[in-house]
């Protein structure tokens, strides 16, 4: 009995055979091929049948990855897997994890690991600074501690920057500002963004770097009068504010704000785009492949009770 592998063979010769450019007075024809090779006519057609369909769902996954990388420039292969379920049910298409990523290798559709960006903050100061209850904290439930981290967006009209607070639980993004500067009035803007979505009765932890920003007495002031607890790294560095660093990452290598803009006022406006989308449409493997706003408002849809953007 010859094996499928054999089969392939002498269908890729049969087939090569095929394109070759013929002479007028010389015709091959398949019938020939097909005898030459050991196969028959019917096995070879039933080939050709079979990958044609093949190229033909290889193009929807193309079409359909492109479509979605076209708002998640660098979404990963098992996000995009996910995404891609009701267009697989659809057409019937059945690929496994390892077999989508085979795919996005030859089609050179992986997504590069890139370099991480210095480390900047500012903590030599004389401010006073707080102990880590984040690293202990057991969340069941949004509203309960809060990430929050500066970066940097770079324009032709100099630098902006970009505060964020993140709900811990839900990974959503609860405030946020673009300012000209790293005062502290850009943070303080983001945190009673923050401050206004809280449910009555919450006080969360909010957790940061020991920047100068997040150490001043305007911030820590603000917090201690909303009976929110103050919690910062101990060892000054990007693990202990992992979830705030990683937010940065996504929000600059898949949502395009590691370019550069033209103008201070288009750098709002990409933030605020990219903040709309990681937020309403971009799942997380921690989250169950939900979304942020899903687990943070307990609903599949992106509904009128967010009113951040």
């Amino acid at each position: 009995m010859i094996s499928k592998h054999i089969k392939k063979t002498r269908y890729q010769a049969v087939h090569r055979a095929r394109d070759i450019p013929k002479e007028k007075d010389r015709q091959i024809n398949v019938k020939a091929l097909c005898k030459k090779a050991g196969i028959s006519r019917q096995a070879y057609y039933k080939e050709h049948q079979k990958r044609g369909k093949q190229e033909i769902r290889e193009d929807l996954l193309i079409d359909g990855i492109k479509k979605i990388r076209q708002d998640h420039e660098r979404m990963g292969g098992r996000k995009l897997l996910d995404k891609l379920t009701s267009l697989l049910i659809e057409n019937k298409i059945t690929i496994g994890r390892d077999r989508f990523f085979d795919f996005l290798r030859r089609n050179n559709l992986l997504i590069l690991r890139r370099k991480k960006a210095p480390y900047t903050t500012d903590s030599r100061h004389g401010l006073r600074t707080y102990s880590n209850l984040f690293k202990d904290a057991e969340l069941t439930a949004p509203h309960q501690a809060w990430v929050s981290d500066i970066t940097y967006i770079r324009t032709w009209e100099g630098f902006s920057y970009l505060s964020l607070i993140t709900d811990a639980y839900s990974r959503k993004i609860v405030g946020y500002h673009v300012g000209h500067n790293l005062e502290v009035e850009g943070c303080l803007k983001a945190l009673k963004m923050a401050m206004r979505q809280l449910p009555q009765g919450a006080h969360p932890i909010h957790h940061s770097d020991r920047g100068s920003q997040y150490c001043s007495h305007a911030y820590t002031g603000l917090l201690k009068n909303h009976q929110i607890q103050i919690s910062m790294t101990e060892e000054n560095h990007c693990y202990e504010n992992a979830m705030a660093e990683r937010l940065n990452g996504i929000l600059k290598y898949e949502y395009g704000l590691k370019e550069t803009y033209p103008s201070r006022k288009i750098a709002r406006i990409a933030c605020r785009q990219a903040i709309r989308l990681y937020c309403t449409d971009r799942p997380h493997m921690s989250l169950g492949m939900k979304t942020p706003h899903e687990v943070h408002y307990g609903v599949g849809l992106w509904g009128d009770k967010c009113v951040n953007f």
